[in-house]
């Protein structure tokens, strides 16, 4: 496939002009970033000789994002004012804040000839109907898949009488931006909302969209219903697809190798590993909230949810805005006994495995915190959705909570309103020294926790870092260190 055709040059570049933007932001992931020298290049020869009327837009490449880079790098645009993002690659198309993008998805390779084939055998002998994704960088792929379909429906005519394939449609390539994700457009949801007509007898479609895709389905069809043929890499648009429906048998045809993949067995290890965070969550006393995105429309409204919920629950909440975390960043901050992580569906799920805190979604923070919650199996990492969602309503507050972790019941500490003190932070811990006290002195089911303040929890640890003790304002003597290599100082002698 040639440059020009892969990056898209003409469409990019009719879109810049169109929209007569002077600053161009194009943004490169780290396997793509050593063509954008010669993307750079085509794009300024095309716009200069496009129209000479108008000025020609000056771009800037960005190469390291400041979050994942399926993500629109809006605070990285906005260094250079830029007008509009060019991004590249893979991303999640997740609606912006304050600057439109344009996405470049990119074309992988893919033999439609041999996925038509496999697609077409595994439909006549599953008898379920199949709905067709793909990753974005295969979409480009999708008109020779549905016209080698057809070959294979006459090769085997005698066969098809199951022959029911449906195609998910990728949903735009442009991304306007969007303020607040309460005010967006919702005619499409991920759990199937139907349009609203005035004439109730007329039929409509079920309509979904997840992960930059779009479908329908008719009245009256559900997702389970359905057999999903994933056609792609085991990336994290896959996990997105396989947590949300996690109710549907689905296969994957693996573009890279040739072949249908179908043992999908970490469909339910995945789950499992989320509800195992989500109990843990429960015993949690401190949570941090970490913020993975600052583009993403309603990235707002979760942090102000999320603290609401949390405080709500009687813990104490902490923001934090470090970029891309990892165990490193966390474990600065060990007085924290879980982390929700707000990014973007595709990047939200991070393997805490090496983390000293376990890290969560907004969806599985709603379900540990709010007391009468109960997960269903359904699973959401959009941001809308969450937002959308209420609190379940809890008849009794007071009642003891069984933790699976502690082997007994607990009493849920829930902060006093209301209540006015002059020091924050000890308002805190007087209130915290109140919590979880054993109630039941006959049984051993209910147990005691400490619900400590960050001061506190500083306080007893046993590092407080670098002190001074002397008293003296004079500075002390230095000391020559030793030289030489660690294998062998200068000044130990040899064997």
């Amino acid at each position: 496939m040639d440059f020009e055709n892969y990056y898209e040059i003409t469409r990019v570049a009719g879109f810049i002009h169109a929209h007569n933007f002077s600053r161009v932001a194009l943004q490169f992931p780290d396997e793509l970033l050593k063509d954008s020298r010669k993307v750079v290049s085509a794009l300024r020869h095309l716009l200069q000789n496009s129209d000479e009327s108008h000025g020609t837009a000056k771009l800037y490449v960005m190469a390291d994002t400041t979050y994942g880079s399926c993500c629109v790098d809006e605070v990285g645009a906005a260094h250079v004012k830029a007008d509009c993002v060019i991004h590249y690659g893979h991303t999640c198309l997740s609606p912006t804040t304050t600057i439109p993008a344009f996405c470049v998805f990119g074309k992988a390779p893919l033999k439609a000839s041999n996925c038509a084939e496999s697609l077409y055998n595994y439909t006549v002998k599953g008898g379920k109907p199949i709905l067709v994704l793909f990753g974005l960088e295969y979409a480009h792929a999708m008109p020779d898949i549905k016209e080698a379909l057809n070959v294979e429906a006459v090769r085997f005519h005698d066969s098809n009488s199951g022959f029911q394939i449906h195609f998910a449609n990728v949903t735009n390539s442009v991304i306007t931006p969007s303020t607040s994700m309460k005010l967006e457009n919702r005619h499409l949801m991920l759990n199937g909302d139907q349009d609203n007509n005035e004439d109730s007898s007329q039929k409509t479609d079920t309509k979904f969209r997840l992960g930059g895709l779009g479908w329908s389905l008719p009245e009256g069809h559900r997702m389970e219903d359905y057999l999903l043929f994933w056609i792609g890499l085991d990336n994290s648009a896959f996990t997105n697809f396989i947590l949300t429906f996690n109710s549907c048998e689905i296969v994957r045809y693996d573009a890279i190798e040739g072949c249908l993949k179908t043992d999908v067995s970490q469909q339910a290890k995945i789950l499992k590993r989320r509800y195992y965070l989500v109990e843990k969550a429960k015993d949690a006393n401190m949570v941090g909230i970490l913020v993975g995105t600052l583009g993403v429309a309603g990235y707002l409204d979760m942090i102000h949810q999320m603290t609401e919920l949390v405080t709500r629950a009687g813990k104490k909440a902490y923001t934090f805005l470090m970029g891309k975390p990892n165990p490193a960043k966390l474990a600065n901050f060990p007085e924290c006994d879980v982390f929700i992580y707000v990014s973007c569906a595709q990047t939200a799920l991070l393997d805490s495995k090496e983390f000293l805190a376990p890290i969560i979604t907004p969806f599985e923070a709603l379900i540990a915190f709010n007391r009468g919650s109960q997960w269903t199996g359904a699973y959401s990492m959009e941001f809308q959705d969450v937002v959308a969602s209420q609190p379940a309503e809890v008849e009794d507050e007071a009642e003891s909570r069984f933790s699976f972790f502690q082997g007994g019941y607990v009493e849920d500490f829930k902060l006093q309103e209301g209540k006015e003190e002059k020091d924050a932070v000890l308002s805190l811990v007087n209130v915290t020294e109140k919590a979880l006290l054993l109630q039941n002195k006959d049984s051993e089911l209910l147990s005691r926790r400490d619900a400590k303040s960050g001061a506190e929890f500083f306080a007893a640890r046993s590092y407080q870092g670098l002190e001074i003790h002397s008293s003296d304002s004079f500075p002390e003597p230095f000391l020559i260190g030793r030289a030489g290599k660690a294998s062998g100082y200068e000044d130990e002698q040899s064997k």
